[in-house]
């Protein structure tokens, strides 16, 4: 981990943005070097542009650099963005097509054939489509790869190991999902205190059809996505952090509780300097996991899982929990990135 890559942050402002300013102070590996952000912002100190919401003071290290504007070139070796959708696919291209690896949160791209969508635990061989990305978009040096929906990543990683032991069937999930997820100011206070909103605008589409993505196989150069049908529903709930998701899951071969629990707990994390030592907690704790307890386990980078049990309608029923900023986005994108550079990509 010797050497240091010099790292620009798109939407450096926002919700995301700043959690990445956060979880990459002393990285070993990334030294942020341009912060970019709106026209309002642009030119102005990180400090004075960002009003800094999350616990504690903008890192040091950051308050001096000056916002850039969002367009290439940046002073820098990769780019990690959150931007919105509504500006990130035209953004992100133009900053691959200029030669930067672009390690994206937003949903713009998810989806795409040719767009890995990487939860580096789970499908690492994915990071195959980004030669073929290159080819057909034609960029040089510059690729875009993508990291899923703040919910999914609660709901794909103990999927997916169900789905390598028994082969997942179908599944239904309901998502309780926390105002951090909406970005800042987020939900109206009026609409979330002593209430549940059965509504995220855009958000049951990605949830049934991210996970297909994420665990299909990578072959001849394409991805055959997984044979499974989903269902969701999606609420937001006044939490501030951590997405709780319920899951009943059909599987086709046969597994008793035990085996559940075990493939669950036993999938491997990884050797990566963000990688939490257990990647998939399992709790016995019969009133676990809950936000304000679990959140935080790996660092954000856990995802936990309780309240296994056989099911009365489908095969089996678990409630998982992920931090969704950490985890469910700028947590994952920085250990993309340091997959990228484990497998010589970057």
């Amino acid at each position: 981990m010797s050497k240091k890559y010099r790292v620009g942050v798109l939407g450096a402002t926002g919700t995301v943005g700043q959690r990445f300013v956060q979880l990459l102070e002393d990285h070993p590996q990334f030294e942020i070097t341009a912060l970019a952000a709106s026209d309002r912002s642009t030119g102005k100190p990180y400090a004075e542009a960002c009003a800094w919401k999350l616990p504690g003071t903008i890192p040091e290290y950051a308050r001096e650099i000056v916002v850039q504007p969002i367009e290439p070139p940046l002073d820098c070796d990769i780019v990690f963005s959150s931007l919105p959708s509504s500006v990130a696919r035209e953004t992100e291209e133009a900053f691959a097509r200029a030669g930067y690896p672009v390690i994206s949160n937003s949903s713009s791209y998810r989806m795409d054939e040719d767009v890995p969508l990487l939860i580096a635990e789970v499908n690492h061989d994915h990071v195959g489509l980004i030669e073929a990305q290159k080819q057909k978009r034609g960029f040089s040096k510059g690729f875009i790869v993508t990291n899923p929906n703040c919910a999914v990543i609660s709901i794909a990683p103990p999927l997916a190991a169900l789905h390598r032991k028994f082969g997942v069937e179908s599944a239904i999930v309901t998502t309780l999902q926390a105002v951090s997820g909406a970005g800042y100011p987020g939900v109206a206070s009026l609409d979330i205190f002593d209430n549940v909103i059965p509504y995220i605008a855009g958000e049951e589409p990605k949830v049934e059809t991210e996970a297909q993505k994420i665990l299909g196989q990578f072959k001849d150069g394409a991805i055959q996505k997984a044979e499974f049908v989903l269902s969701a529903q999606c609420f937001r709930v006044p939490v501030i952090d951590g997405h709780t998701v319920s899951v009943r899951v059909d599987l086709k071969e046969k597994a008793t509780l035990e085996d559940v629990v075990d493939v669950m707990r036993s999938f491997p994390s990884l050797d990566l300097y963000s990688s939490p030592k257990q990647f998939i907690e399992v709790t016995d704790e019969p009133s676990r996991p809950q936000p304000r307890l679990d959140r935080d386990n790996g660092k954000g980078m856990s995802i936990t899982v309780g309240r296994v049990f056989p099911d009365n309608i489908f095969d089996y029923r678990f409630v998982a929990l992920s931090h969704n900023t950490v985890r469910g986005a700028a947590g994952s994108a920085i250990l993309n990135a340091e997959l990228l550079i484990n497998k010589g990509i970057i």
